[in-house]
């Protein structure tokens, strides 16, 4: 079996098996996994998502496209900056010793790589194109700085995304997580959120249905309408976004998020040290933690307040945490009676509730709940007489407009991209900072901007970006003027690497650019990704922002990168995750040692429909190797000489071949790999009847059989396939062969079911030639043995038949 394995992938690697031609001889298809973090060796997860890929790739191959299937590695991230520390080491060592470690491991797991594609995101070749991306980005004032509490680590000691943070804890290190104002760069994402929402159209049906609604919900698009209120003893207004402006008439306060600088701008000087005080408690919190509506309500009255433009009423000014800085413009106008959030506040600091939607339910004044659905509108002097929503939201839009106090609008969920991180192991920011001439781009000719050779202590958390204390690093000239100015010493999110590394596969090693169009016109989008769905949301949205950017720039011509995506589940042990804590890991290495990579590819597809968890306390390798050693005697027992016709052979066996290969066929290009797995297991068992049989292993249906299996099987269990194919005496590789054509000939069944029909009851149920008479339908129907009994001596008045699969009798 090792021998095999290693006999296998020389000859691939030699061959250059899976090396596109990319002469335009065929049509083209790019298969993509999403490439993996060198963490350590492959795990069981690994094996599980690129066997998916790999059957894909590996079909589309045998049907006569040109695929390219490459791999690379998002090799720079927080674990190897850690893991330097650790051992007093570069974190390119232990990241490229691992990649080295999982690209071995690769091998022997029989993927169909194109590894002349290779890439590492962490190469300078690669993060140079990186920064010249950015530089682009920046001059279309899409990369650009700002002041902002964000959530920081005090053991990484570094911003967190949102997501990043689990229970006010960081998922990396389960540090508590604090808040902390610096100076960030962003991405301007939010100035392509409705191309981002319109251009899904492009994909829906082809990407899973609850990746689309997570990408829809978080983008978060939300019409209603800008409301300026004007403020006690300052000349600017306020303005508020909100979905119900026809509510107006029911705000009773007006609240700020006490993080977003306007609480500081509208707080009285007698309250600025309660105001203080607060904000020190708000950043213990995360921002779910913030919006959950379970949360007690906290705030602080600012001593001032916001005047109502439809009624002139005065509204107190609150800071509360339920209100976040980022979201719209950090304040809303609260209108109690018909939102939860606002009621509990209400309720809680004595605020009046105002009822101007009448629902039919309790006053929320006196239950405690919120009514926030349609009704006729009370308390309303503008929408008096109204009951539908909408002309009340069209109607106060009006009010506002024609008042000068506001106007329809529409808001999103989505903000912007933060990408600063304060970590060493990443992509330098090519910006340099000048006292005088400001945020200034390195040339493009200068890039890329290397990391210095930081290791060890030297990488260790103080607050800042170790780069910063890199003085011969970060201290350089203006590019500008010439005069001392400093780099920036932030580092890039390692989401921006991955937001683009698929069009660098197209054009491997190029040197001006980092693509070249004609590539990605002939090989893009990609046809088929492939990768978990907890990349459902910001990878894929990313990828999905810079494509679109991109096609701003003219370098590339259409905005989805992904045609299809398929999500693969996770690999569990005994109903749990595995984890080292829980002792239920289950080690791959070990897997492929006992069993061999075959039987583990074959268990992982045969497991279920790709998108399910994999149990693997269900499953059974041993079962998978055992039907793989069948299926292999199958070709080393074929005895008919290769070319020999099969229309010689034993027909039952041709047909069921030809009906498995149509049966798997459909299945693949369904994506029921396991439904493929089990019509290939059939098959075995038939050539392995007729070779037992009569007919024995000199039939030519037998060598069809084989030829077919070995094909069919290639896509899961390459190795055996291939070692299928050579006893059969084919040159290698099985993968270079074709796909096998169902004759439809032989797809027609022999027999079919004729139901029988006494008075509307069936009595019967014939097997019976697809080409049989009516006289003929009639005289079985009429000698079965039930039909005579349910006529019991009478006459029959009438037969009535649908050849051949209907006979209905009608006694006298």
């Amino acid at each position: 079996m090792q021998a095999a394995q290693a006999r296998w992938q020389e000859f691939w690697e030699a061959d250059g098996t899976f090396v596109p031609l990319d002469d335009g001889s065929k049509e083209r298809r790019y298969m993509l996994d999403m490439f993996p973090y060198p963490s350590g060796d492959l795990h069981m997860g690994h094996a599980e998502a690129f066997v998916m890929g790999d059957v894909v790739a590996r079909y589309w191959k045998l049907r006569g496209y040109d695929v390219m299937h490459p791999i690379g590695w998002d090799s720079f991230g927080l674990p190897a900056e850690n893991a330097a520390i650790a051992r007093d080491a570069h974190p390119a060592e232990w990241t490229y010793k691992n990649i080295e470690t999982q690209a071995t491991s690769f091998k022997r797991y029989a993927l169909s790589f194109d590894w002349s594609r290779r890439l590492h995101t962490s190469d300078p070749e690669y993060y140079r194109w990186t920064q010249w991306l950015f530089l682009r980005f920046f001059e279309r004032g899409l990369a650009y700085r700002k002041d902002s509490f964000v959530n920081w680590c005090p053991q990484d000691q570094t911003v967190l995304a949102n997501e990043q943070v689990v229970d006010g804890r960081c998922e990396r290190c389960g540090a508590e997580v604090t808040k902390r104002q610096l100076n960030q760069w962003y991405f301007k994402i939010t100035e392509y959120a409705q191309r981002l929402l319109d251009d899904m159209e492009q994909i829906e049906g082809k990407w899973p249905d609850r990746v689309l609604a997570m990408q829809r919900n978080w983008i978060g698009r939300s019409q209603g309408a800008y409301v300026d209120f004007k403020i006690e003893g300052r000349d600017e207004p306020v303005t508020v976004f909100t979905t119900r402006p026809d509510t107006l008439y029911g705000a009773t306060f007006f609240v700020v998020a006490p993080d977003a600088p306007i609480a500081a701008e509208l707080c009285a000087p007698q309250q600025r040290a309660e105001l203080d005080a607060y904000l020190e408690q708000v950043k213990k919190a995360t921002e779910i933690e913030r919006q959950s509506t379970e949360r007690e309500k906290t705030g602080v009255f600012l001593g001032t307040y916001a005047i109502n433009p439809v009624n002139g009423e005065k509204l107190p000014v609150w800071a509360a945490d339920y209100v976040l800085s980022d979201y719209g413009t950090g304040a809303i106008m609260a209108v109690p009676a018909h939102d939860q959030r606002d009621l509990d506040f209400a309720r809680k600091f004595g605020i009046p509730v105002r009822v101007v939607l009448e629902t039919g339910l309790p006053d929320p004044a006196e239950s405690g709940v919120a009514t926030p659905g349609d009704g006729s509108y009370v308390n309303s002097p503008a929408l008096e007489g109204l009951e539908d929503k909408a002309a009340g939201v069209a109607k106060m839009c009006e009010f506002l407009e024609a008042n000068h106090a506001g106007q329809a609008a529409v808001m999103f969920r989505l903000r912007d991209w933060l990408l600063s991180r304060q970590r060493f192991w990443g992509c330098p920011i090519p910006i340099v900072h000048c006292p005088g001439c400001g945020e200034v781009p390195v040339p493009d000719d200068q890039l890329p901007v290397e990391l210095p050779d930081l290791r060890g202590q030297a990488l260790a958390p103080k607050g800042t970006s170790p780069l910063a204390a890199a003085s011969d690093w970060v201290n350089v000239p203006c590019p500008k003027c010439g005069r001392p100015a400093k780099r920036d010493a932030d580092t890039m999110d390692t989401f921006v690497d991955s937001s683009w590394y698929y069009f660098r596969y197209c054009s491997p090693g190029c040197e001006d650019a980092p693509f070249r169009r004609a590539d990605i016109d002939k090989w893009m989008p990609v046809a088929q990704y492939v990768g978990g769905v907890e990349h459902a949301i910001l990878h894929l949205l990313y990828s999905r922002f810079f494509t679109t950017v991109l096609v701003d720039m003219g370098m590339v011509g259409f905005t989805e990168p992904f045609t299809r995506l398929m999500n693969q589940g996770q690999v569990i042990n005994g109903g749990k995750a595995m984890s080292k804590s829980l002792g239920n890991g289950v080690d791959l290495g070990e897997q492929i040692d006992n069993y061999g990579v075959d039987a583990v590819r074959t268990t992982m597809v045969f497991a279920g429909p790709p998108e399910d968890d994999i149990d693997w306390a269900d499953m059974s390798p041993g079962s998978s190797l055992k039907f793989l050693q069948r299926a292999y005697r199958i070709a080393a027992e074929a005895q008919a000489p290769v070319g020999a016709d099969p229309a010689a052979g034993e027909k039952a066996l041709r047909q069921v071949t030809h009906r498995t290969v149509a049966a798997v066929t459909e299945a693949v290009e369904s994506q029921r790999f396991n439904v493929a797995v089990a019509r290939v297991m059939e098959l075995v068992n038939a050539a392995r009847k007729t070779i037992d049989g009569p007919a024995g292993p000199a039939d030519p249906a037998v060598r069809e059989a084989a030829e077919a299996i070995a094909v069919m099987l290639s896509l899961v269990a390459p190795y055996v396939a291939e070692e299928m194919w050579e006893a059969l005496g084919h040159q290698p590789s099985v993968a270079a062969t074709t796909w096998p054509q169902a004759d439809p000939a032989l797809l027609v069944s022999e027999q079919v079911t004729c139901v029988v029909q006494v008075q509307g009851k069936v009595r019967a149920k014939l097997q019976v030639s697809p080409d049989a008479t009516d006289a003929q339908l009639t005289e079985l129907a009429l000698a079965d043995p039930g039909v005579q009994r349910a006529l019991d001596g009478r006459d029959v008045r009438q037969v009535i038949v649908r050849a051949p699969k209907l006979v209905s009798i009608v006694p006298a």
